[in-house]
């Protein structure tokens, strides 16, 4: 994850000689960040509106592998809440994608690995691959938690205590299955 969006990060950066980068990559990198950080605080609306709107300056451009990698992201902070599919955005675009897109979304969808960097979002995204490979020890889980929290981010923090309330509950641990809904509770404003 963090690595694409370092690539993106470089070609909407890129501006050399001190010129003003044009507005497309500007716009589209803020917009970018934001449907990032509204996603994962939970913020639908804003994140749909926010995604929309970077993926409107990317295809201005008529490069479809901009386009490709603005998708990449959205499947991967959906990945990192627990939330799969097929990511039908870089599928329709795959054939104009390079081969580190390709293999990010073979990634994705738990038919390749990677190691994930020290980013908290890639971390949460790792979890979330290994979650959905059904190889999600409960440390991952455990951390996969701590991750979200300690960012204050309130969808994948929610999903993940989910997955910690689903084992609680079938290890029929009363005590850890309590306190995970009142966790819950506390995330969701109860």
């Amino acid at each position: 994850m963090r690595r694409l969006a370092l690539l993106l990060a470089a070609l909407l950066a890129a501006c050399g000689g001190g010129t003003v980068p044009p507005d497309w990559q500007l716009n589209s990198y803020g917009s970018l960040n934001a449907f990032q950080q509204a996603y994962l605080r939970g913020e639908a609306r804003v994140a749909d509106a926010e995604f929309e709107r970077a993926r409107a300056e990317l295809a201005s451009t008529g490069s479809p592998a901009l386009v490709a990698r603005a998708e990449l992201i959205r499947c991967a902070v959906r990945a990192a809440s627990l939330e799969f599919d097929d990511c039908p955005g870089f599928e329709k675009l795959r054939a104009d994608a390079g081969a580190e897109e390709a293999a990010y979304a073979d990634y994705l969808q738990g038919r390749a690995q990677r190691p994930p960097s020290d980013d908290p979002v890639s971390r949460l995204v790792y979890a979330g691959v290994q979650f959905r490979a059904d190889k999600a020890t409960p440390e991952v889980i455990d951390g996969a938690v701590g991750i979200a929290s300690s960012q204050g981010w309130r969808r994948p923090l929610l999903a993940w205590l989910g997955v910690q309330e689903k084992r609680a509950e079938a290890a029929g641990n009363a005590a850890a299955l309590e306190a995970i809904r009142r966790r819950i509770a506390l995330v969701r404003g109860g």
